[in-house]
């Protein structure tokens, strides 16, 4: 292994960095590249076959340029769709993100449980799946919230989200279960960033759940022992609009991605 093979981060858009701030505590001597597909946002939108196609073309041209030792697919829709694609195709780690059903369901006390996602994640077999395995005895209530995708790059952005935030959510605190959820699955890497918001709507007794902190254990295990030497900064490369991908540039440098390229 090279030391200075980089964990390659991937993502539709920002939400990945959460992933990153979990890996960075667990590895702070790894380095990273951030890979945004800026052009295909969103992918909640998209069908099955646009995102397995647009995943696994992007990951395997990725793969080939920076020969990462470990890619992180920082995306629950991209994960339930395509994970198992991506890992037939290339010959390296490749770590899911997947809604963090089993952890939601050993927490809540009243036995409902909120998933939010995108409308692509909710619907998807591998989210069925967790469901029977971990929450059979759950009342699991599924909610499509893409505006909070929107809200999350915004607030990055350094625009007040508050009210979109309480709009996206507006029908499922309306859903006859919403009273007796205590506990919320954030099933898209995007919505951590908007906890402060969340808290506001659903209050301070529901608790927010994700999957970071055992994603960066899951690539902490799979790299033990592994020699890591960082020989230039972290940095971002992105899908999309070169103008706009400058724009970007103050936020990414503030993750500790001191530039941004173009892919």
């Amino acid at each position: 292994m090279n030391p200075a093979a980089p964990i390659l981060i991937f993502d539709s858009g920002v939400g990945g960095l959460t992933i990153l701030a979990e890996v960075r505590k667990a590895l702070p001597q790894a380095p990273v590249i951030y890979a945004a597909d800026f052009a295909g946002l969103p992918y909640g939108t998209k069908s099955e076959a646009e995102v397995a196609a647009r995943v696994c073309g992007l990951l395997g041209r990725m793969a080939e340029r920076y020969q990462p030792r470990l890619i992180c697919i920082a995306c629950n829709t991209a994960s339930t769709i395509a994970l198992g694609m991506v890992r037939d195709v290339l010959e390296i780690p490749i770590v899911g993100t997947v809604p963090a059903i089993k952890p939601a369901a050993a927490l809540t006390a009243t036995g409902v449980i909120a998933l939010l996602g995108t409308a692509a994640t909710i619907r998807q077999p591998y989210v069925d799946r967790l469901e029977r395995e971990f929450a059979w005895d759950k009342t699991l209530v599924r909610y499509p919230a893409p505006g909070l995708v929107a809200a999350a790059e915004a607030k990055l952005r350094g625009e007040a989200v508050q009210a979109a935030v309480a709009d996206a959510v507006a029908e499922l605190m309306a859903d006859r279960w919403s009273e007796r959820i205590d506990t919320l699955v954030l099933a898209c890497t995007h919505f951590p960033l908007l906890s402060e918001e969340l808290r506001t709507v659903f209050g301070e007794d529901v608790r927010l759940v994700d999957g970071a902190a055992g994603i960066a254990r899951r690539i902490a295990s799979l790299t033990r022992e592994q020699e890591f030497v960082r020989e230039t900064s972290d940095f971002a490369v992105a899908t999309g609009d070169g103008q706009g991908l400058a724009a970007l540039a103050p936020m990414l440098e503030r993750h500790g991605l001191m530039r941004v390229t173009q892919f």
